[in-house]
């Protein structure tokens, strides 16, 4: 039997892949007590990191909200790993925090990382979903992608 939130994730038409392997000296996640931190993700496709360049001059806001959605894609199979494959182990999303690579004059970071605070409220529901949250404005980020978000959640 399925679970309700691997429901919703085929509801939405979300198939979640194998995590990626981390790319320097630190681990996918770390669970301590009922917290489990997840590392920072970037939006990826079947030829790797996909979204290399900077919001307000390579990609506009709707772009650099799809971006932020596959960024939290990716993190949810990171958490599911975390969960031993049963994401209705997740109590709430605590905090999420996004990095927006941008031009120095873009401000609508809070609403590019609508796409991944929107995809976790569609796939665990509003109550468990809604979150705190931080929307940062960089100057670049590793690979030169868009978005990088990091994720906290609490288990049951």
């Amino acid at each position: 039997m399925s679970s309700s939130t691997e429901a919703r994730l085929k509801a939405l038409g979300i198939t979640l892949g194998e995590p990626a392997k981390p790319v320097a000296r630190y681990v996918p996640f770390v669970t301590t007590g009922k917290l489990v931190f997840v590392s920072g993700q970037v939006p990826t496709d079947a030829n790797g990191v996909a979204f290399r360049g900077k919001l307000g001059a390579d990609y506009t806001t709707e772009q650099g909200i799809e971006a932020a959605r596959a960024a939290g894609i990716n993190m949810l199979s990171v958490l599911k790993a975390a969960c031993a494959g049963d994401l209705d182990r997740v109590a709430r999303v605590v905090r999420l925090c996004g990095y927006i690579n941008a031009v120095p004059e873009f401000e609508q970071q809070p609403h590019v990382m609508n796409g991944c605070s929107n995809l976790m409220v569609d796939v665990f529901g509003e109550e468990k979903g809604l979150h705190a949250r931080t929307a940062i404005g960089v100057g670049s980020l590793p690979f030169n992608t868009a978005v990088e978000v990091d994720g906290i959640f609490e288990l049951v």
